[in-house]
């Protein structure tokens, strides 16, 4: 699964909405020169934009596809680059071991492509790859699970974990305010990953701000269907009533949406993770627990071939004054709700 930075770091990024980020990458308008007498302002010659121009290879490798944010990865890249006429786009096959990717990205370099796009399987044990992608002229745009190094890419962007949690919580919070003793509970990932360390951190401290509210349970899952079930069932077994419950992960909560259709239980409501089109439909229809998702886009990856491509031919970010793309780009979380689903569902993935 996914790999995070520290919250302190993300903190220091900068915090762009997946509708902004697009817009900041289509658009042409920001100028680096002074404006015209007539108050109009230039496009500044370096801005990326949607026009053909010069023809970029970009290297892709992404990770095994077992998951369904993980495949959304994939396919989010892909149909990006096909919607440049000047972007080649050399897709690895996905993989999740670390030395089957470090032979795929070795082989891109070899084959001298202009830009490399990664998600590293791990992003500690693929720096020295990165390293070397980068002395050897070719910019690397790192896709969220980081490298241990700042030398060995170019850009990161990537999700906000501690973001997630943070949303979670303050969305869960207002929704209890009112209730005297509020209990809630958590699904959490995978324990010995920092993400969840730091979704549940910001959940934490989210719920900080709500002295009526408790936390009384919580389990690790391991973002699958079956693990989030059985999971789930353990917490409603140990926990006869409580009021929110936040899961990490949609795909999880498939399993923890039918252990908790199994037990008969409605008196709660539930907060789910990442973004999945089924979780936002639910939420659409609003006729079962689940009444958000706090997103963990990833149309992360179509942003990344936009960036590649910038960076492929010298360009700048439509939008932003620099000359240069940022070294950082953190997407924020948001909820989606029955208020607002319709605006997300189509960033929802499969």
């Amino acid at each position: 699964m996914r790999d995070a930075k520290s919250s302190a770091t993300s903190r220091r990024n900068l915090l762009l909405g997946t509708a902004a980020a697009g817009a900041l990458f289509a658009a042409g308008c920001t100028s680096n020169e002074n404006n015209d007498s007539d108050g109009n302002s230039k496009p500044a010659a370096n801005t990326a934009d949607d026009k053909p121009g010069k023809e970029v290879t970009i290297g892709f490798a992404g990770p095994q596809a077992d998951h369904g944010w993980l495949n959304a990865i994939n396919e989010q890249a892909k149909r990006r680059a096909k919607e440049y006429q000047d972007v080649t786009l050399e897709s690895t096959e996905g993989s999740n071991d670390t030395a089957q990717q470090i032979g795929q990205i070795e082989t891109l370099i070899n084959k001298k492509v202009d830009v490399l796009v990664i998600l590293p399987a791990d992003g500690k044990a693929l720096t020295q790859v990165g390293l070397k992608a980068m002395r050897a002229g070719i910019p690397v745009v790192n896709l969220d699970r980081v490298f241990a190094s700042a030398q060995a890419y170019r850009c990161w962007i990537g999700g906000d974990n501690y973001g997630m949690g943070l949303n979670a919580g303050h969305y869960i919070g207002e929704r209890l305010k009112g209730k005297k003793n509020a209990k809630v509970i958590e699904l959490a990932g995978i324990d010995n990953l920092e993400l969840t360390r730091q979704r549940t951190a910001g959940f934490d401290a989210a719920l900080k701000n709500y002295p009526n509210i408790e936390k009384v349970g919580r389990q690790a899952a391991e973002f699958t269907v079956e693990s989030g079930q059985s999971k789930m069932a353990q917490l409603l077994q140990a926990h006869s009533h409580f009021d929110a419950l936040w899961n990490h992960d949609d795909d999880q909560g498939v399993g923890a949406e039918r252990a908790i259709k199994q037990a008969g239980r409605d008196d709660f409501l539930m907060v789910g993770g990442a973004g999945a089109k089924r979780a936002m439909d639910t939420i659409k229809a609003d006729n079962t627990v689940l009444k958000a998702t706090v997103l963990y886009p990833p149309t992360m990856a179509a942003s990344a071939i936009d960036l590649a491509r910038a960076l492929g031919q010298g360009k700048g970010v439509g939008g932003l004054a620099e000359l240069e793309i940022p070294a950082s780009l953190t997407l924020y979380s948001a909820v989606v709700t029955k208020d607002n689903v319709d605006e997300y569902l189509p960033t929802g993935f499969s």
